[in-house]
């Protein structure tokens, strides 16, 4: 159950020789053609936390059969999110999960945690410190809609660059061929049609870590654009780009 990885890394990696179908429209968020990660720090990145990831997966299940046995208060909390998504279908799931995460995970960034600059924490560590920043909430997303029963093939990690040139992560849950984007910063869920102001960079799943191609930024009417922003940090592009050189 390997699905997915960090974004330390967003400009110097290397990339698959593999040539998107420009005529086609992706299957991707935002239908855009992207291309797979071969290698880099972004990969190797992707990689370790990907074992992280299953380590989790793995005691979340045991949890989950057994909640007297479970030791770890942490997936117990996480558990509870995913119960309540499992009592609901379709939207109201991922309108459950979203919210859930949201309000559970304080938003810290990772300098004020561990004293370092693109920390990415599986969904077990991040419940333990009860904080974390963009990435953290997306990550965290990602598995409990896993848990709550979404298939693998309908989720993602976005990473997208704002006209500030910051970085920010959200989870995206495909539902009815449409994708729903699921931000820290707001309850109210955003299809990608629906997304302004922002430039679709890289995307993540079970396969692995694509780039989607240098494009202009999305022009969407976003319904939800005026609501208030919830107060957690996206990822400064600067931090990244400091880590994209290795």
């Amino acid at each position: 159950m390997a699905w997915l990885g960090s974004v330390s890394g967003l400009k110097a990696e290397t990339l698959a020789i593999v040539a998107p179908d420009v005529f086609a429209k992706s299957a991707e968020p935002f239908g855009l053609a992207t291309t797979s990660l071969a290698a880099g720090s972004l990969h190797d990145k992707w990689i370790g936390l990907q074992r992280r990831l299953d380590d989790d997966m793995v005691q979340l299940e045991l949890c989950d059969g057994d909640r007297e046995g479970c030791v770890s208060p942490a997936a117990l909390k996480l558990l509870a999110i995913v119960d309540a998504g499992r009592q609901r279908d379709g939207r109201a799931k991922l309108g459950e999960i979203n919210r859930a995460i949201n309000l559970a995970i304080r938003a810290s960034s990772d300098e004020a945690q561990y004293g370092e600059t693109d920390v990415w924490a599986s969904p077990l560590a991040t419940f333990i410190r009860g904080a974390g920043d963009c990435e953290d909430y997306a990550i965290a997303k990602f598995a409990a809609l896993r848990l709550a029963g979404i298939a693998l093939a309908d989720l993602r990690i976005l990473i997208m660059r704002d006209t500030r040139g910051e970085d920010h992560a959200v989870a995206a849950a495909r539902l009815d061929g449409r994708w729903l984007t699921l931000d820290n910063r707001r309850m109210a869920m955003v299809e990608d049609a629906d997304i302004r102001n922002y430039r679709p960079t890289f995307v993540m799943d079970r396969d692995g870590i694509r780039r989607y191609a240098p494009g202009p930024l999305l022009a969407g009417v976003a319904a939800a654009a005026a609501e208030p922003a919830l107060p957690a940090p996206a990822t400064p592009a600067a931090k990244i780009a400091a880590a994209a050189v290795d």
